[in-house]
């Protein structure tokens, strides 16, 4: 199902502190959520000013989610790297994921750039401008491990009913399969389903799965298939924003070269090899 169109807009800072990283999920009736000018570091005009303000829609683990309060996230920290290279400190807004195709929030000026897990696609394209890929991602199958199913397709055979997040691009790879799947708002939601039996088994991304089943509460799943459709992740900005995506894209490019991104990959996804990172298809 799509978000409520009268869901509230949620708004998390997200602050970098002198010892390293603290992020912190805060409310703010600032309109201006800072001081001084909207034009940071490079010539990148900014729709506030004294921050960069990012959109996303939580949770969405290992890549944002909120936890023990405070905003966190491969995501998260990623573009905390960019904030920092333009001398601001980020400000996360909570927002329906539909909104991400269409880039609506950029258009409006609500957030300068948009990071949510998104994979870059040529139909989003014609919305938004993708930054340089920073993750390689791939879908998986989960499923309960009592539950007799082996594969995608055995889900299929058995005419299991399949759960999917709406507006993402496991929904869609599951109707090109032949699946009418449920769709749940959130990734919490598709858990949920999962858990409650409304659903016997869900796509979803491989690294949101590998989080889930760290957690002992999940032990009673699975994955039973991992599916390489050769997504790759990429932050968005307004279409024509060229100062601010080759922020993001140095950012990116940096972090690569000096061990920061390898070190973030391994705090929030997992060991960082080409298995981890890219799984075959299975």
């Amino acid at each position: 199902m799509k978000t409520p169109s009268g869901r509230r807009t949620r708004i998390l800072a997200a602050i970098t502190a002198t010892a390293g990283l603290v992020l912190v999920a805060a409310c703010t009736s600032s309109d201006n959520g800072g001081s001084g000018s909207k034009t940071a570091a490079g010539g990148v005009e900014l729709v506030k000013a004294g921050q960069l303000t990012t959109c996303t829609h939580l949770p969405y683990p290992p890549f944002q989610s909120e936890i023990n309060g405070k905003v966190q996230g491969f995501d998260v920290s990623m573009i905390d790297l960019v904030a920092k290279n333009l001398g601001v400190k980020q400000q996360i807004l909570d927002t329906p994921f539909e909104n991400f195709k269409t880039g609506a929030f950029l258009n409006s000026g609500e957030c300068d750039l948009a990071a949510a897990g998104m994979t870059i696609t040529a139909e989003r394209k014609k919305n938004v401008d993708f930054s340089d890929p920073y993750f390689d991602a791939t879908q998986a199958l989960m499923v309960g491990k009592n539950s007799g199913i082996t594969s995608l397709a055995d889900a299929k055979a058995k005419k299991v009913k399949l759960g999917a997040q709406a507006q993402t691009t496991g929904e869609d790879y599951a109707k090109k399969q032949g699946f009418d799947p449920v769709s749940f708002e959130s990734s919490d939601a598709v858990l949920n389903g999962l858990r409650t039996g409304q659903v016997k088994a869900v796509v979803i991304d491989y690294p949101v799965v590998q989080g889930w089943l760290k957690d002992k509460a999940n032990a009673a799943y699975k994955v039973a298939g991992q599916i390489n459709t050769g997504e790759q992740y990429g932050f968005t900005v307004k279409k024509g924003n060229t100062k601010l995506l080759a922020a993001i894209n140095k950012a990116i490019k940096d972090a690569k070269a000096d061990g920061t991104y390898k070190k973030l990959y391994e705090k929030w996804i997992g060991p960082y090899n080409a298995a981890a990172a890219s799984p075959s298809a299975s």
